[in-house]
């Protein structure tokens, strides 16, 4: 029931979106030139490593860093352009190929960069697949949105947002999937998907 739903529902928003996809890559060559995709390996479910697609928000540049960074606010790397991709999270609409591939789901946890790591504040950095909750959370498919990227704030620690992820995968179900991805349009309207605080005022818990 969960892959049919996410095929139909990214066959949908690829035909709806397909028109803004030019109007996307001509604004990214005008600012800042080529590539305007960029594929990235991410760790997909049981830890497979598959090719992820995104719309360029960052300098070219940034994709040659030997060690991958979570963006942080005013992050010098993101182009002006990028910020609006980031904000509407326009820069990830690649990922309903993904989605059609079956590397994704709708909503799942957020697929995470191989080689990324956690910046703990004066302490040192952790790799992600240290964090607590890391193979519990690869158990099912990543996905475009989910419980943390609805209620938790941007600058939320991975730590955190793991414990959004494992609290995902214990209720799971068809109806909590409908109500992140309608929250997640909310979110998208109104551009508050970098925000700092929580994104949705009137939102408190799953």
């Amino acid at each position: 029931m969960k892959r049919l739903f996410d095929i139909s529902l990214a066959i949908t928003g690829l035909v709806i979106s397909s028109w803004f996809w030019v109007l996307i890559c001509i604004c990214i060559i005008i600012e800042d030139g080529f590539p305007i995709l960029i594929k990235q390996e991410r760790i997909g479910k049981a830890g497979r490593i598959f090719k992820s697609y995104k719309f360029r928000s960052m300098v070219e540049s940034a994709s040659k860093e030997k060690v991958s960074r979570q963006a942080s606010q005013n992050d010098s790397r993101i182009t002006k352009f990028g910020r609006y991709l980031r904000k509407t999270a326009f820069d990830e609409l690649p990922q309903l190929l993904n989605i059609l591939k079956g590397d994704m789901s709708f909503v799942g946890p957020r697929p995470l960069l191989p080689a990324e790591i956690e910046v703990c504040g004066d302490c040192d950095s952790l790799h992600i697949c240290e964090i607590p909750g890391f193979k519990d959370r690869a158990e099912v498919l990543p996905g475009l949105t989910g419980i943390a990227q609805v209620y938790a704030p941007r600058d939320l620690t991975r730590v955190q947002k793991f414990k959004f992820d494992l609290e995902y995968i214990k209720t799971k179900n068809l109806w909590l999937d409908i109500k992140l991805i309608i929250f997640s349009f909310l979110v998208t309207f109104k551009g508050y998907w970098e925000k700092r605080g929580m994104k949705l005022g009137f939102l408190k818990k799953p």
